[in-house]
């Protein structure tokens, strides 16, 4: 301390010392927890965990394990109702949704409702028409040289080549290339369509069929052919429908050699050969091949008559009566 003339302490240098030495532990302080938190940011847990079978790569150690679990088949999470056994706890927490039947997730344009926000999120870039991934396609097909973007895509792709189809039915022995295509065939046997509209309460065997359904409701049809900008719900539809413009017929009837566009016409064609007429009219009880007909012939009985004359205004059930109908103007 300093002392005055008079011989008292300067309380001025009390002060200033009194600060500065508390300065000096609080600097020390500050500096001694920043090298702590260094030290947390620097240790190896932020280093990045690669996996030793296939190099994959992750931010976290806990990512790492539960990504190695598919490779070990190990499934140590299981569901207490079904005993159904997943990799990850949020694949389990996902699968519990099926059994409580919650969906929580709402489209706001067509009503549909989703268990998952993932879900939701895909269904709705079919009102947007968006398409935000632009993958690369990396795994390629030696035989066909067909790509995909995911491995396991290709492993199923490959069982197209070697025929095999290890998924067997114990009912009827239809065989399948996918366990998710067995399951939905069983259906067919059980009955079970576990897959709910919730605008029209209809049920179905498998969500592809429900999503289908739903495009109805919307009145979407996302699939556009650029040659003559028919649109369609569905992609297989599309698909059948690009055949007729390239002339592809790969579907070969096995009796006459007669080839068609599409399975579904390769089907109606085998009746002929069967004499099968499995579509039946539940009003007059007749039979007939293809659902086609039975449509035509059910305005018989309504009295619905959608095809008309621009020239003389008649109307006619069947568009080939109209056809007919127009020779007799020309």
């Amino acid at each position: 301390m300093m002392n005055t003339n008079d011989g008292s302490t300067d309380s001025r240098f009390s002060c200033f010392v009194f600060v500065l030495l508390f300065c000096i532990g609080t600097l020390h302080q500050w500096s001694g927890n920043r090298s702590y938190n260094l030290k947390s940011h620097s240790t190896q847990n932020d280093l990045p965990s690669v996996s030793n079978i296939c190099q994959a790569i992750f931010r976290q150690s806990a990512n790492l394990r539960s990504f190695l679990r598919t490779h070990s088949g190990e499934k140590p999470f299981e569901g207490h109702i079904c005993r159904a056994s997943f990799s990850d706890s949020g694949s389990l927490k996902s699968h519990l949704t099926v059994h409580s039947g919650k969906k929580t997730y709402k489209c706001d344009i067509c009503q549909a409702r989703f268990r998952q926000s993932e879900t939701l999120k895909r269904h709705l870039r079919l009102h947007s028409g968006q398409k935000p991934f632009s993958c690369e396609k990396t795994f390629k097909c030696d035989i066909c040289q067909a790509c995909f973007s995911v491995s396991r895509y290709l492993k199923s792709h490959l069982q197209i080549h070697s025929g095999k189809k290890p998924f067997k039915c114990d009912v009827c022995q239809a065989s399948f290339r996918q366990s998710g295509h067995l399951k939905s065939h069983l259906r067919t046997h059980s009955g079970e369509k576990p897959f709910k509209c919730d605008i029209c309460h209809a049920c179905f065997r498998s969500s592809g069929h429900l999503k289908s359904h739903l495009l109805r409701h919307s009145g979407e049809k996302p699939y556009k052919c650029d040659i003559c900008l028919a649109s369609f719900r569905q992609s297989s539809h599309f698909k059948d429908h690009l055949r007729i413009h390239c002339g592809e017929k790969t579907f070969k009837c096995d009796i006459c050699q007669a080839c068609f566009c599409t399975s579904g016409y390769l089907k109606s064609h085998l009746r002929t050969h069967s004499g099968e007429k499995k579509i039946k009219c539940d009003i007059c009880q007749a039979s007939f091949r293809q659902s086609s007909h039975l449509k035509d012939h059910l305005r018989i009985h309504s009295g619905e008559k959608p095809f008309k004359c621009d020239i003389c205004q008649a109307c006619f059930s069947l568009s080939r009566s109209l056809k007919r109908h127009l020779k007799t103007h020309s």
